[in-house]
């Protein structure tokens, strides 16, 4: 890990935030891959900390005017953009993005990065109410649209739903988010279409009670979350959960499978590619009792019917142009069945996992994959499914 940046020239933008002393834990990182690294900071960032401080640690005079106070010296803006091999602006304001999306150049960052041929990494730093102003979600999706990257805390998966939105990504996370786009990982910045599902569907057996699984969406909300980060437009169809997700993702709650049936066949024909990491039901209650059933005599008979198969009516809609990737948790034979499933359902690649596997498939935070595809099989170990969710959307990426 320690050169994964060797040689690379970074450009690292600081704005007036609060979370500016983190930039300092950020330039550390970069020098210990091997990066070169240059700051440019904002006035009003150098309220937050000091130019002495960064100089020290990147080893190069803090740029933070278009003119040196001493000697009248021109910072040459397009000179840093043809320098660098990205741009990270961490943190960053709602106003400094604010000025990005609509190119007001009043101050030696904005037209850095105006002047930038380089990827750019954004990583926001506001309070909650800042971020979700609909403004700044729009800034948001601008500068998404001209391929730059924002690095945000995946805030579906801290501990209560809305916690960390706002807040800055911590300094390792986007530095080891730079490394894997500049170093190997695919980034795909334009504006791609991805249908994701994710987590269970419940089948109604009367008003209280239904047939279900121990699906959490983890798994699917990651995968959401990645893609958004590529650059992709995510368009989200999910079962019962308690996650939250990014405001930029188009988000579909639902409870059935049927209901996921209809909102995925409607919604298809607009994408370029569908991830089904949803838990379906394979059945269903023949009859919905319309009130409580009690409990009377020894038994009860529950009769059950298909659900409609997502994956296979999306494996017929599919055009040439059009990638599928489904997912198969099996419990025997799981090579076997996958390939038959990558078959039947006219899938690109099939995500195999098992419940072999402890620790790997329901409501835990890691998973164990295989990526099955009739040009053979990549197997992968135990991660985190944030990082799972990068490797199969390298996959994804390589195939579109």
């Amino acid at each position: 890990m320690a050169d994964t940046l060797q040689g690379k020239k970074i450009v690292l933008g600081i704005t007036g935030s609060i979370a500016a002393y983190k930039s300092c834990l950020i330039i550390r990182s970069l020098v210990r891959r091997g990066a070169e690294v240059q700051v440019v900071v904002t006035p009003s960032g150098k309220e937050f900390i000091t130019p002495l401080t960064l100089a020290t640690l990147s080893q190069h005079p803090v740029i933070s005017d278009f003119f040196s106070q001493r000697d009248g010296t021109w910072h040459s803006h397009v000179e840093l953009g043809l320098w660098a091999d990205a741009l990270i602006i961490a943190p960053c304001t709602a106003s400094t993005m604010g000025k990005m999306a609509h190119g007001i150049a009043d101050n030696m960052l904005v037209t850095t990065y105006l002047a930038m041929r380089a990827p750019v990494f954004i990583a926001p730093a506001m309070d909650l109410d800042m971020y979700r102003h609909p403004s700044t979600q729009a800034n948001m999706a601008i500068l998404r649209s001209f391929g730059n990257h924002i690095i945000a805390p995946e805030s579906g998966f801290l501990a209560s739903g809305l916690e960390g939105k706002g807040r800055m990504e911590e300094p390792e996370r986007i530095v080891e988010a730079v490394a894997q786009s500049l170093c190997g990982t695919t980034v795909r910045p334009s504006a791609k279409k991805v249908l994701i599902t994710a987590g269970p569907t419940y089948e109604k057996i009367d008003p209280v009670r239904f047939v279900g699984n121990y699906s959490s969406g983890k798994m699917g909300f990651a995968l959401a979350e990645e893609c958004l980060r590529r650059g992709f437009e995510v368009f989200l169809v999910t079962g019962p959960v308690s996650l939250s997700c990014s405001p930029a993702i188009h988000r579909f709650d639902v409870e059935s499978c049927q209901q996921m049936y209809d909102e995925s066949v409607r919604l298809f024909p607009q994408m370029d590619a569908a991830i089904l990491s949803a838990a379906v039901a394979d059945f269903r209650p023949g009859q919905v009792a319309a009130t409580k059933i009690k409990r009377e005599g020894d038994e009860l008979i529950l009769r059950l019917q298909p659900t409609q198969d997502i994956a296979a009516q999306l494996g017929r809609m599919k055009t040439k142009a059009q990638r599928l990737v489904v997912f198969a948790l099996e419990t025997n034979n799981e090579e076997a069945n996958a390939k038959g499933k990558l078959e039947r359902k006219n899938a690109d690649f099939v995500v195999l996992n098992s419940t072999r596997n402890e620790g790997t498939t329901f409501r835990g935070d890691d998973n164990q994959i295989s990526i099955i595809s009739r040009q053979g099989q990549k197997d992968y170990d135990k991660k985190p499914k944030t990082e799972v969710a990068r490797d199969i959307v390298d996959e994804l990426c390589n195939i579109l």
